[in-house]
Order: C-alpha cells, then structure tokens, then sequence
C-alpha cells in the first residue's frame, strides 16, 4: 500500500521527507520519490527500487527547499518504473497520490481535447493536469484544487504543492487515511502516524472529505461545503503502537475503515483502466490447461476460498475444490491430470498451508500463492504468486487482508474466464466494471457502523449466535460467525439457510439471536422462506439485506442493516463489512481484548 510523507517549515525538507519514506517501507514499494519548491518553482527527484536508490540520487543531485512531498508507490497499472512514480508534476502542480480514481479515462479523455498532454500509465497524473485546468481557467489555487476533489471519484488521499506558494501544502482525503503532525514552525503530512512518529507527538487526523491547508504556523481544515472546521488534536507517545491506529480506539476498527483504499489499491493493480481488462503478470500457472482446482487455506482465508469456488465454476467453468490446509495434508490425494493448487495465507508463512503447498509440490501440481507478504515463505515456495495490497494487518481478526483476498480471487477469476474463453469480453468487462465499484460501495457500506452500538449491547449477554445464508453467502455467514467466536468469545455458529430444518432449528428459542445474510438475488425467496421459519419459533432476526429484501422482510425483523443494491459478483465483499463491525462491536461491548483475543495469534506458524 502506497505512502504519503509532507512538510512545510523553516528547515531542508529532503532529509526530514527521506527519514519519512524510510518509515514507510514496511507497507512495501518499488519505486519512491520527493518534490520540493525551490524558488517557487517545483523540482523533484524520482526512483524505481529501494529507497536507497532514491537516497544515492539525492546524494548526487540534492534538493533544497523547505516545503515538500514524497511517495513511496507499489505499482498497480502503470509499470513499476521511475517515469510513473510519484510525485507527479508539471509547472505549476505537484501531487502524490494514494487510492483509486474511478473516473479517470473520463477526465484523461477530456483534458487531452484541452490539449493537455499525459507522460505516464497512471490514473493518478489526472489530478496534476485537473487543477492545472483550472488554474488556466482562472481559478485562485485552492478553488482549483476544491474544484479538482469534487469531479474525483473513488477512493484517494493527497498531498498537493502549488507552484509559487512556499507557504502552502494542501492536503485532501476521501475514504482514504492522513494525518497532519505539528511541530515548532513546521507541520507535516502522512498517510501513516507512523512515518510522522520521529517528528511529532501532536496530530490531527482528517476526516472524510476534508481539504486541509497547511502553513508551518498551522492548518485551516475545510469541509466537503468549504466550511472551516476544527478535527481534534491527538496527543501520542513518539514511538508507541497507538501512533499507527491512526486516531481509532483499535488496530481492528482502523483496518475496518481502510477497506475502501485497500481493496482499491489491490482492484488497481490488476485492472487495466483503458479497456476494462484484468491484466496479471505471466506467471508458471496456466488456467487455460488446468481441469480441476484445489483451493487451500485456513480460517478466514478458507472462507474466501469457499467463495472463489462458487466464482471459478460459475465463470470460468472449472471443477474447483476448497480442502482446509491442516486435513490436505494427511490424507490420500486422487491423482487428477493437470490439477492446479492455489493456496492462500495472508502472512505467507502459516505453517498448515506451507506443509500443504510442499505435499502438492512434491506431487508436481502447479501451484500458485495468493499472499499480502511478498517476500514469504509461501510466496518463495509456489510456482507463481499474487500480492494483496491490504498493507499491514495488526488486529488478530482478519478483516481487510479477508477482503483484498475476495478482491485478488474476483480479479483471478476473470482472467481465468478470459484466458479459457468462458465468457464474452463485453461479460467480462462488465464485471470488471462492478468491480470498480467496489471502493465507493464498501465506504457506503461502513455507514452502518452507527447502527451497530445498539444490537452490540443486546447481543453481549446472549450465549449462542446463529448465521445463515445461502449460496455465495454462505461463507459470509461462516465467517461473521468466526469473528464473533474470536473477539467476543460468544459462541456462534453458521448454517446454509437451507440446513436449517435438518437439525440446527432444534437450538431456535427466544434467547437465540439469528443473524440472516439475505441479498435479492436469485436465492432470496428461498432464504426468505427459511428466515420465517426461525422467526416463526421466536429468534430474534438481525437482517443484512439491500433496500428491496428488507422491505420484503421487514415483519420479521427485529433489526435491519441495509447494504446496497449490487452485482451479485461483488456481493459477499460488500456482505463481509457488516458481519465485521457486528463482532467489533459485540467485543467492545463486552470488554474483551479486541486486537489480541486470548489464544490467538496473528500469523500460525506451528502446527
């Protein structure tokens, strides 16, 4: 995941911009670079690789200047190079860029007729000749930029230098994280607390749809409206882990609300935004030979390979098998010509699904790693990997890493389909399309989590929970009933709705709260159906349902979370947010430890 490091001040701003992008390499780059003003005008310094690539440039070519910006970038379309790393700039706009800009080849195509001219494959570069547009046009530099952020969509935080302006760094958010640190006639600017750590203990965490203009005497924070505002000052220890939860009261709530950035970031990297094409590296796993696929993973992780099975036999027509990695391993395997082992992990190192990958490597099936650690064992071992981009994940419970997965095997899925020829490109397109809409729809999503106190506070003192839902829900349900089970130590459980009257119905009473996945899809009256028949027997129903089905099911309710109405193909990304917030809620409720809950550990490596 792509950082963001700012300042504006009385001292050089390269060293201070270095040490910053330093603090950063934890999220993982390849390619990072500075932009100051120096005599009002903009210079700046780029370099593909390390950040010790970059360092021995600015050795060699310094940068003066005591306003600017820096970026470290994982490439998602647009190579891995020095010409699309940030900042992006002309001669009168300097940007760097964290998110996703949905509506990109609209505003390229237009400027283009304007006669602006683009240098770089990435959808980011909008943004610099966006407010240079409007600056021509006449616009002050802050119009221009609060005229820019409102033709954006998607997901995107931003640090912006103006040309002429060594008093002024802009800063801009919406549904993507930064932080603004004060210091002695100097603020700073990160997408991260902790690269601001050495520099302050004072911060201010933007809300969303902030713009922020920062001088080195202080900020002025602005509202979508334009209206000056005030966010509240946090006061944190230098070094301590509560710099990076980022102004929440948990690691868990925090990577909840990053969903939208990171599934955006991961959706980018495997997207091509000119002609809607699902774009992976070549890689030594070929979909178009495989006949049978065996999905492999462990807890949360099994959850999204339940699902990518239904994807991989709906789509791309291929007989696709879900075996949890602590049983794969001890039992007899059928040999099947030209089975394809896909494994996923989201520390890359969890050592039931690493036992698993050497059983099918030493058995010669082609194996491919789905993993949010580059560098891991998993990812070493496989024949071929692909890297979620949902950053570092503290809380124990999986949340965004869960959702990056469903984004990365969505994208996988589409490309298996294109390669085997399954389904048409206008299909495909469309689908893609769906997925692009992910980041907006995710953020709507979270707007639930005001809802959520209320039937917490009910649910704390119930000792069993309940899930169903059916088809691709299913595994949503499964994994709602996980977190659950995890953070707020209630036991819950999780049926396909339809297995209800074969047995678990027997544990319905009044006490027995049931939570019901129930999107209008094409299974909806069949769930309806099973959803009476606990309601008929007292249980109380908490609905996760769009508009439509929670009007159809509003008698039997006792609560509702309405989602929106959706592509069924993106549906149990959307459906996963909810089941999260419930079980955060639930704990906090109760008063466990939410990030570390007692007898977990983050990444499995023992048997």
């Amino acid at each position: 995941m792509c950082g963001i490091i700012g300042v504006v001040g009385k001292n050089k701003a390269e060293s201070l911009l270095l040490e910053g992008l330093r603090r950063l390499e934890y999220r993982g780059y390849d390619s990072a670079g500075i932009a100051t003003l120096v005599n009002e005008k903009i210079d700046k310094r780029r370099a593909s690789g390390k950040i010790s690539n970059l360092s021995n440039l600015l050795k060699e070519n310094p940068l003066s200047g005591s306003i600017g910006i820096a970026h470290t970038r994982w490439a998602t379309h647009g190579a891995p190079n020095e010409n699309n790393a940030h900042p992006h700039a002309n001669d009168k706009v300097a940007i760097v860029h964290n998110g996703i800009i949905e509506n990109y080849i609209e505003i390229r195509e237009e400027l283009i007729s304007k006669g602006h001219k683009f240098y770089t494959e990435t959808d980011s570069e909008v943004i610099v000749h966006l407010i240079s547009n409007f600056i021509d046009d006449g616009l002050d530099n802050i119009s221009a930029v609060r005229k820019s952020i409102k033709r954006l969509e998607g997901a995107f935080a931003l640090g912006i230098l103006l040309a002429g302006n060594e008093d002024i760094l802009i800063a801009a958010r919406q549904d993507s994280p930064l932080a603004i640190g004060y210091g002695k006639d100097e603020m700073y600017l990160g997408s991260d607390a902790l690269a601001l750590a050495p520099l302050t203990d004072r911060i201010v965490y933007l809300e969303n749809k902030d713009m922020a203009v920062i001088r080195s005497d202080g900020i002025k924070i602005f509202d979508e409206n334009m209206k000056v505002i005030s966010r509240e000052e946090t006061k944190t220890l230098m070094s301590g882990k509560s710099v990076e939860k980022g102004g929440f009261k948990h690691y868990m709530l925090k990577e909840i609300h990053e969903q939208p950035t990171v599934i955006g970031e991961t959706l980018k990297s495997f997207i091509d935004p000119h002609d809607r094409n699902i774009v992976f590296p070549k890689m030594d796993f070929d979909f178009e030979k495989i006949k049978k696929l065996t999905i492999i993973a462990c807890g949360t992780s099994s959850y999204a390979a339940m699902v990518a099975k239904n994807w991989f036999e709906k789509y791309a027509d291929i007989p696709t098998e879900v075996d949890i990695a602590s049983e794969y391993r001890y039992r007899s395997h059928a040999h099947v010509e030209n089975e394809g082992v896909i494994v996923i992990s989201q520390s890359g190192e969890t050592a039931d699904t690493l036992a698993a990958l050497n059983n099918a490597k030493k058995r010669k099936l082609k194996t491919l790693a789905i993993i949010n650690v580059i560098e891991s064992s998993i990812s070493r071992i496989a024949d071929a990997s692909v890297l979620t981009l949902a950053g570092p994940e503290i809380g124990v419970a999986s949340t965004k890493a869960f959702t990056t997965q469903l984004a990365t095997l969505a994208c996988l899925v589409l490309y298996a389909s294109d390669i085997r020829k399954t389904m048409s490109k206008e299909a495909v397109v469309k689908l893609v399309e769906d997925l692009l809409e992910l980041p907006a729809l995710t953020a709507e999503v979270l707007s639930v989590d005001k809802s959520l106190n209320k039937i917490a506070h009910q649910l704390k003192n119930v000792k069993d929970v309940l899930y169903v839902g059916r088809g691709i829900s299913f595994p949503i349900a499964l994994e709602g009933a996980l977190k659950l089970k995890e953070i707020s130590y209630i036991h819950a459980e999780a049926y396909a709705a339809g297995e209800l009257k074969h047995g678990p119905i027997a544990l319905v009473d009044e006490g027995v709260p049931v939570v019901a996945l129930a999107p209008s899809d094409d299974l909806f009256s069949k769930t309806a159906s099973n959803i009476e028949e606990v309601y008929a027997r007292g249980a109380k129903i908490i609905l996760i349902s769009d508009k439509e089905g929670i009007e159809k099911l509003s008698k039997t309710a006792h609560v509702a979370l309405e989602i929106p109405n959706s592509n069924a193909f993106i549906l149990p990304i959307l459906y996963s947010i909810p089941v999260q917030m419930l079980a955060y809620h639930t704990a906090v409720a109760k008063g466990t430890d939410v990030d570390q809950p007692r007898n977990l550990a983050k990444s499995v490596t023992v048997e």
